[in-house]
């Protein structure tokens, strides 16, 4: 059934059809219309949940984790200040092996006060051991959210789908919804292998002693490393039921191209135009999306971009006081390569500024001239500054 929805009702309806038991979440722009919906399908009888209102966000997350170790699927969604607010327990549910699912609707962090859309608040918890994929549109949202509890429920780890304020969240785009039925069989029922019983009482995790600590935490590296191959075989599992594949990563028109432009999240669309572009006056440039952030897709990513000459980085956050994140590990994947391409870094769209099309031709045109001159002239450039601004007092 294909219907025109936003994207923030797409992942309320993903969490539906996933039949979801406990929704426990804190309002905040410009998530608030995802637990919306969700509240409207608690309280009309399309779906079978316990709704519980609570005071913040850190609340909300402390909620499904004493949900989900009893043994019941649970969903919660934030954005911004609310995932920070989240982010010391995020740990907890990480480290606890709890299958838990938040949609984060990206949005820049203060300060200054911004609610537009920037990827900085995921990227601020990306080593809290919690699986992050990124969405290009409104289909991949309900897509990733459904198999979001799949992937969670397999490898024991939180997961986080992340997708675009504003540019997704409350745009409308033609989405087709599975069927119930259809849902049910790729996703059976949940029985979490260590769910607590009141009737037996017993702590979850060992004290974090120097004796026990290393190796919990080396398990959690291990299934975080393992989990890519997961990831990858649900994609293919809901591929072959419902004929849409969402793998690790998105090669387009790539395979001959001498300069790659990489980027996450929304942001694809437009360059994929670009790259349509370019391809019409014969110039080999291709496109590598990331759909898998974390675990980092290292090889992944060494070999699909290892053939092109230069590779631009586009992305909508930066680490202060060194690069954008997405470059970072990309150029640790590089670290021991026989063979690597010239990386170029392109910081772009923070708090909502929109990413042009002669932006993206910028970068584009960078990375073509260091193709062609074997030599990167400045690595980490800032697209669309006001000159005028910079160098102000703050």
């Amino acid at each position: 059934m294909k219907k025109f929805i936003t994207g923030n009702d797409a992942a309320a309806i993903g969490a539906k059809l996933a039949r979801v038991k406990v929704i426990s979440a804190y309002p905040i722009t410009p998530q608030t219309t995802i637990v919306e919906k969700l509240s409207e399908f608690v309280a009309n009888g399309e779906l079978d949940a316990e709704y519980m209102k609570v005071e913040s966000e850190h609340s909300a997350l402390s909620a499904c984790i004493g949900a989900a170790a009893t043994g019941v699927r649970t969903f919660t969604a934030t954005s911004s200040q609310g995932l920070m607010l989240m982010s010391e327990i995020m740990f907890v549910a990480s480290g606890l092996r709890l299958p838990i699912v938040m949609t984060n609707v990206n949005r820049s962090l203060s300060a200054p006060l911004n609610i537009w859309c920037d990827q900085q608040d995921s990227i601020a918890v990306r080593d809290s051991g919690w699986i992050q994929l990124y969405c290009e549109n409104n289909q991949e949202i309900i897509d990733s959210t459904i198999q979001a509890f799949r992937i969670a429920e397999e490898t024991l780890l939180p997961v986080m789908v992340c997708f675009d304020g504003y540019i997704l969240s409350h745009t409308t785009e033609p989405v087709d919804i599975p069927e119930q039925d259809e849902v049910d069989k790729f996703l059976p029922p949940y029985k979490y292998p260590y769910s607590l019983d009141p009737e037996h009482p017993v702590t979850i995790g060992a004290v974090g002693v120097p004796d026990f600590y290393e190796e919990f935490r080396y398990m959690l590296q291990k299934a975080m490393l393992e989990s890519r191959g997961k990831i990858l075989e649900v994609g293919q599992a809901f591929n072959k039921q419902f004929g849409r594949e969402h793998g690790l990563i998105e090669c387009y028109r790539s395979d001959d191209a001498e300069v790659l432009l990489l980027t996450m999240g929304s942001l694809s669309g437009s360059v994929k135009e670009v790259v349509d572009e370019y391809r019409g006056h014969g110039e080999r440039v291709g496109l590598v999306k990331v759909r898998t952030f974390r675990p980092f897709l290292a090889k992944e990513l060494a070999e699909a971009l290892s053939n092109a000459k230069a590779v631009a980085v586009l992305e909508k956050n930066f680490s202060p006081g060194s690069t954008g994140a997405l470059f970072s590990d990309l150029s640790g994947a590089f670290a021991n390569a026989k063979k690597s391409p010239l990386l170029l870094n392109f910081i772009c769209g923070l708090g909502g500024r929109d990413v042009s099309v002669i932006q993206i031709r910028e970068a584009a045109k960078a990375a073509m001239e260091a193709a062609k001159t074997g030599e990167v002239k400045e690595a980490v450039r800032w697209l669309g500054l006001r000159e005028t601004m910079v160098g102000l007092r703050p």
